[in-house]
């Protein structure tokens, strides 16, 4: 059983959907390349109707500190998502700087990839496990993209982690037994067309991923 994050969110609909099937995590993506952007006045329309307890989190690509700022002066968010080639220094400064727990996403594809979990479990609060995408790849994550997650079977880290990377409502509880993932984060797997959110897929992931 594991917790989900649903991220890409752009309908109210969607997330009231989202939270009533059970997601603890609702991300909010702030990367204009991404078909599933949102503005921070749109996620704080979204974000607003969020009970507390469930994580409201804000996806960001290499981001400098007035965007950050920008949004985060408009959204409430719980938590920053880093999601490009930020260094450990950098996920270290933006923690200090804006005060919110980061995570940061670490793209996996070969045995030699795991070590920057360990690095970056150093400074971030949270370690997203995610399918590194492909070198011509616009998108950083929220491809379809799985990869081995044999490579992760009986390891551990000092901090929470979520897997991700091609995950889907028929593959995320084999998933989940190979990995012993607590939390799964999903994004196109729920989608019946390039950033546009299904209500059933929604609803079928979060149940299998829950067990």
């Amino acid at each position: 059983m594991a917790q989900v994050k649903i991220c890409g969110l752009r309908e109210q609909a969607h997330v009231a959907v989202a939270l009533d099937a059970g997601a603890r995590y609702l991300g909010f993506v702030f990367f204009p390349k991404s078909p599933r952007a949102v503005s921070a006045v749109q996620a704080a329309e979204l974000a607003s109707q969020v009970p507390a307890g469930i994580a409201r989190v804000g996806l960001f690509v290499d981001p400098d500190d007035a965007l950050l700022q920008t949004v985060l002066n408009e959204a409430p968010l719980d938590l920053i998502q880093l999601h490009g080639d930020e260094s450990p220094q950098r996920v270290a400064e933006v923690k200090s700087r804006f005060g919110l727990p980061v995570m940061k996403a670490v793209g996996i594809a070969t045995p030699e990839d795991m070590s920057a979990l360990t690095d970056y479990g150093l400074v971030a609060d949270m370690l997203l496990v995610d399918a590194k995408p492909a070198g011509d790849a616009i998108l950083p994550g929220g491809n379809g993209l799985a990869f081995d997650w044999r490579l992760l079977a009986g390891r551990h880290w000092l901090k929470p982690w979520m897997l991700a990377g091609g995950l889907t409502p028929g593959n995320v509880a084999e998933a989940v037994r190979l990995t012993k993932a607590p939390c799964v984060d999903v994004s196109s797997g729920v989608e019946s067309a390039r950033g546009q959110k299904d209500a059933g897929l929604i609803r079928d992931f979060i149940a299998a991923a829950e067990g």
